[in-house]
């Protein structure tokens, strides 16, 4: 089943609880961009905002930490959210951190960026719930979608399948109705879109336009 989960980040933060009113009703989660402004060239937001979300809505909340160290933080973010992903290019004791983040109750991905091998997950894959491949460059929103995303979600689709995982593969950057329908032929089941959505005149309609372009075809 398909799943769409709206980037907060490109949502309007002077107006942010009619922002999550706008997607609730189609959105299958909300995913929160956690930039530190050194692992990638941008700061986005921290605790005081996540925890006024997470009192605002009970909905899946999806981070995504794009920040070094991430283990420091790992007891504060299981606090409010429901999943938490880290970067392959950031951690160094990557199965420590995903086997700590399962033990705060919470669901654990890891996120490679553009132009890391999917090949490198082959010894992680049997821990993770889920991987979220980035098809744009880290740290900003309504970039350009890189083509090179498509191979990369077969080839972790068939590493996955070839292993027995139901591992949920995850596409955040530049998805839009244009190429929504070809990741998920690939093998991508969760989408994670900014722009597209809260940019739109109507964010629901732009949820259920995306599943559409999907399941009209399944």
């Amino acid at each position: 089943m398909i799943k769409i989960y709206p980037s907060i980040l490109a949502a309007n933060f002077m107006n942010l609880a009619k922002e999550i009113d706008s997607v609730s009703k189609e959105a299958d989660g909300i995913h929160l961009d956690i930039m530190d402004g050194v692992f990638v060239p941008n700061l986005t937001f921290g605790f005081p905002l996540i925890e006024s979300i997470r009192n605002y809505t009970d909905t899946y909340l999806d981070a995504h930490l794009m920040m070094i160290d991430p283990d420091k933080y790992l007891e504060r973010f299981a606090k409010y959210v429901s999943s938490i992903t880290v970067h392959f290019e950031a951690v160094t004791h990557l199965h420590r951190i995903i086997s700590k983040i399962k033990d705060l109750g919470c669901d654990a991905g890891v996120s490679l960026n553009p132009h890391t091998p999917i090949s490198f997950l082959e010894e992680i894959l049997p821990f993770v719930d889920k991987v979220l491949i980035m098809s744009v460059n880290p740290g900003f929103t309504g970039q350009q979608f890189l083509d090179l995303t498509f191979d990369k979600v077969r080839k972790l689709r068939d590493m996955a399948q070839k292993k027995g995982y139901k591992t949920e593969i995850i596409v955040d950057g530049g998805v839009s109705v244009n190429n929504i329908k070809k990741l998920y032929d690939c093998g991508a089941n969760t989408f994670i879109v900014g722009a597209s959505i809260f940019h739109s005149s109507n964010p629901s309609l732009a949820i259920k336009e995306l599943k559409k372009v999907v399941e009209s075809f399944e």
